[in-house]
């Protein structure tokens, strides 16, 4: 939150009347919402991991809408997205209850000091998407636990970079790596266990990645090939020469790409195009 020249307090969220029980520990809070209108977001551009970059607006600076994506209880830590969080099954609320300490301890050596009773800054969304990377290992498949997993880590490695802009110097780079490196192989392995079909991608709605578009399957299969060309093992040539080739065939079934075919246009298209290239140029240089 900000002031203006009258010291009145802009908001940028608000707790939300209805009230959350945690089916972890029964504490009852309620969610914190974040207020989008009178000019608090502005769009930016589409980074080429499909994420929505917001210009600060003089009134309110920037706003971080990840940061309020997750719902968290405020005392035990237990999170996730917002629909499955009284879904958490019964046999696993104690393995939960007694993870609590863990999962703070660990929140705490990414970024320490975080309070979920106050309003969440940065810092604490970067938190609440870790712990919904965290606490989906408690759920079945039945929900497509993993492709969530996956979509947090890439959610927390964005805020990651934000934090960093605002505060360099402090790591939270290499951090924002560690997260995509995690999210690479989180998709990865959704997408091999819907093949496999252990785990379909049904039990979310909006695939996102970010929240301003749902860029559905196809939005799936393009960021995992993404960060696997950006941050996948380099270190075995012929694995990863068989990785990118697939990738690139993937990218050309999908959207014709290679041919002069644009029945798909849009930016998920502009940028598969741009990955196509970057992959065709690095299999040439294999040859």
């Amino acid at each position: 939150m900000s002031a203006d020249s009258k010291d009145t307090v802009l908001k940028i969220s608000y707790q939300s009347k209805g009230v959350y029980t945690c089916p972890v520990c029964e504490e009852e809070f309620n969610r914190e919402e974040m207020l989008s209108g009178g000019g608090r977001l502005n769009a930016g551009s589409l980074t080429d991991e499909l994420h929505r970059l917001y210009v600060p607006s003089a009134k309110y600076g920037s706003v971080y809408p990840l940061a309020y994506q997750a719902t968290v209880c405020p005392s035990c830590w237990f999170a996730s997205m917002e629909a499955d969080f009284s879904k958490l099954p019964k046999d696993k609320i104690q393995i939960a209850l007694n993870d609590s300490a863990g999962r703070k301890k660990e929140a705490e050596l990414i970024c320490p000091g975080v309070d979920f009773t106050q309003p969440r800054g940065l810092i604490a969304g970067i938190i609440s998407q870790y712990l919904v990377l965290r606490c989906y290992d408690y759920y079945k498949t039945d929900i497509s636990p993993t492709i969530k997993q996956a979509i947090a880590a890439l959610r927390a490695a964005w805020l990651l970079e934000d934090l960093d802009q605002k505060d360099q110097g402090q790591h939270y780079d290499w951090l924002s790596v560690l997260f995509k490196k995690k999210a690479c192989f989180l998709y990865s392995e959704a997408l091999k266990r819907e093949l496999a079909g252990k785990e379909s991608l049904s039990g979310l709605n909006n695939l996102g990645p970010d929240t301003d578009k749902n860029y559905g399957y196809e939005g799936v299969l393009y960021i995992s090939g993404l960060l696997k060309y950006k941050y996948g093992d380099t270190r075995d040539g012929e694995r990863r020469f068989s990785e990118l080739s697939e990738i690139k065939r993937n990218l050309a079934k999908m959207f014709g790409l290679g041919k002069s075919s644009k029945s798909k246009p849009g930016p998920l298209m502009e940028k598969s195009r741009a990955l196509y290239d970057m992959l065709a140029k690095e299999l040439n240089e294999f040859d």
